[in-house]
């Protein structure tokens, strides 16, 4: 089976750095790289793409909102308009640091709090994919499972890759546990060594609530700036390696 381990990338600013992401770069098939709004500027967007470049690493491009301060994890007070422009430019940007390097952006996976307002109704989710399929028609959208944004991707003839998160808890919702809430994020190696083998032989996940729900996915994200990222990204690729899962690009995943 194959399998794409991704990993949100290029979070630093300036001199401040995220995560070792040279190192998270041999683990993983598909790099998703901030694009200076939430996290990122030119100057690490350019050495992220040369590294993905160098070791056959697909890329994306992760857009947020323009919070530093805060990560992009802070709702903000935007109009719908203003979400598209923001979208559109931080594609287009790593999109020509990409073609400098003769890479090619192939997904879209939207960060934090952009993500949560795309997906607050139909509309906006709409509006939103729309922006992406006017500037390539061939971006693949990273989204979890029955969101909008699935539902609109599709709708407007765009390619979803729907995501497992290694690091993160889920509702018996479906939904991710809000972060801040006790066990929202896991640490914990052998906890997730344990979802990602249940996912990979199962196709499911255990809960917080303890119920076993089925999940659809292709993609397995780790979150870079979680504490402990790369060992959770070597144990992810332990497992995928015991249970014979073959690490894929996204956009090869159907070749």
């Amino acid at each position: 089976m194959k399998i794409d381990l991704n990993s949100d990338m290029g979070e630093g600013f300036g001199r401040w750095t995220m995560a070792d992401d040279d190192a998270l770069m041999g683990l993983i098939s598909s790099a998703n790289i901030a694009c200076g709004y939430h996290a990122g500027d030119y100057a690490i967007m350019d050495h992220t793409v040369r590294l993905a470049k160098e070791k056959g690493v697909g890329i994306g491009a992760h857009p947020g909102l323009p919070d530093l301060i805060g990560f992009g994890r802070r709702t903000m007070v935007v109009s719908d308009t203003d979400m598209e422009a923001m979208l559109a430019c931080q594609i287009g940007a790593l999109q020509g640091v990409a073609a400098r390097h003769g890479h090619r952006v192939t997904h879209v996976s939207y960060h934090a709090a952009f993500g949560t307002m795309a997906n607050e109704n139909d509309d906006r989710a709409l509006r939103l994919v729309r922006v992406i399929a006017a500037l390539d028609k061939d971006l693949t959208v990273f989204c979890m499972p029955g969101q909008p944004t699935e539902r609109a991707a599709e709708k407007v003839g765009l390619k979803t890759h729907t995501l497992f998160l290694a690091d993160r808890a889920y509702t018996a919702a479906g939904t991710l546990v809000p972060r801040g809430q006790p066990g929202a994020v896991i640490h914990d190696l052998a906890g997730v060594r344990a979802r990602v083998r249940q996912f990979l032989e199962d196709g499911l996940v255990t809960t917080i609530d303890g119920v076993r729900m089925p999940v659809k996915a292709r993609s397995i994200l780790v979150h870079s700036d979680t504490p402990g990222s790369l060992e959770i990204a070597k144990a992810i690729r332990g497992e995928m390696d015991a249970c014979g899962a073959v690490l894929t690009p996204a956009h090869r995943l159907n070749d």
